[in-house]
């Protein structure tokens, strides 16, 4: 095969063992989960606020917004829950391009898996030290989550993910809400069969064993947009499309009828000041609709301490995204406050 091995890397328990979680976040972790789990199961009207940058490049920068975050949340606490997106991998259309800080921890070097593992492991561990707020991560590599999967309370499984068959059976075997991605051609019924694979018992191959998952009743749908053959955005965050989602997982026979709206990708075209303008429509749906308020759990927004994104360079702006442009702290701070006046 022309594959060179660099290095073993360490199993998942060998890590932990070596970055053990504190007895204090264990409990942080399992009151929240309980409390997301809640809002997913119907018994909660809160409503779910999945935020942060497009991807986690720099602790410092990313424990400084989950800070900043942590201070709201003292003020909206009673009706929203605030899960700080540390996405730690980027998943790249052609494979070229910074693919988070699991494969760089510091992105103008060369790939470090060792040391990236690692990074993202005392990263999140710092995030729910410093704020009590567990967060969100990608399931990009679905072998690579059993080094987070005693931090995280959220799992998106992306669009370019979703039809992928290890990425459905692993998502059965979570514990914790497991977010479905429409594909990126917009499809709903690849979705749903996805959400539904998730749902189900599995007997599969896991990093080196033979498992048998119970499924996952929390597995829901996110909707992201999609794009059609000749490269147009085609928005799916309008009421039409939460009715018709509704209606799909009506007839599905689906547990626990769920869905996020990702305010950015195709459904804002990545013009990221559109996700204030998204995130209103569909909480006026919401209200418009009893249907639609039950299905909308809550919406994904990417944002960051510095509005934009930049290239990777000698002189990096502290807080900026170096992949997809974000909303900046000021516009996101008004966005949750707002979201909380009109839940």
């Amino acid at each position: 095969m022309s594959m060179t091995i660099n290095k073993e890397l360490p199993n998942p328990a060998a890590l932990k063992a070596q970055f053990p979680l504190p007895e204090d976040i264990r409990r942080i972790k399992a009151q929240r989960d309980a409390e997301i789990a809640k809002v997913f199961r119907g018994e909660s009207d809160k409503f779910l606020v999945i935020v942060g940058p497009c991807s986690a490049d720099n602790e410092d920068a990313v424990c400084e917004y989950t800070q900043r975050l942590a201070r709201v949340n003292e003020q909206v606490q009673d009706k929203l829950i605030l899960i700080p997106r540390i996405y730690t991998n980027k998943p790249r259309t052609t494979g070229e391009g910074y693919k988070g800080m699991l494969h760089q921890p510091d992105p103008d070097k060369a790939p470090d898996l060792l040391g990236g593992i690692i990074a993202i492991r005392k990263m999140h561990m710092r995030a729910i030290r410093e704020t009590g707020l567990t967060c969100a991560d990608e399931m990009l590599y679905p072998e690579n989550r059993s080094y987070l999967d005693d931090l995280l309370s959220y799992e998106a499984i992306g669009a370019r993910s979703v039809e992928n068959q290890q990425h459905r059976l692993t998502a059965s075997g979570m514990d914790i809400p497991a977010g479905m991605k429409n594909p990126t051609s917009g499809d709903l019924a690849v979705m749903m069969n996805s959400i539904k694979a998730a749902q189900s018992a599995h007997n599969f191959i896991y990093r080196g064993c033979d498992v048998t998952t119970t499924g996952n009743p929390l597995a829901h749908a996110i909707l992201r947009g999609g794009v059609d053959k000749y490269g147009t955005n085609i928005p799916n965050y309008h009421y039409e499309d939460l009715t018709r989602l509704s209606a799909l997982y009506e007839k599905s026979g689906l547990q626990n009828p769920a869905c996020i709206v990702d305010a950015n990708h195709s459904n804002s075209g990545k013009q990221f000041k559109e996700q204030i303008r998204i995130v209103s429509e569909v909480l006026h749906s919401r209200a418009h609709n009893d249907g639609v308020h039950r299905l909308v759990k809550g919406v994904m927004i990417e944002s960051y301490l510095i509005e934009g994104a930049q290239k990777i360079s000698d002189c990096m702006v502290h807080g900026q995204s170096i992949t997809d442009p974000c909303l900046g702290w000021a516009d996101t701070e008004r966005l949750l406050l707002t979201i909380a006046d009109r839940i």
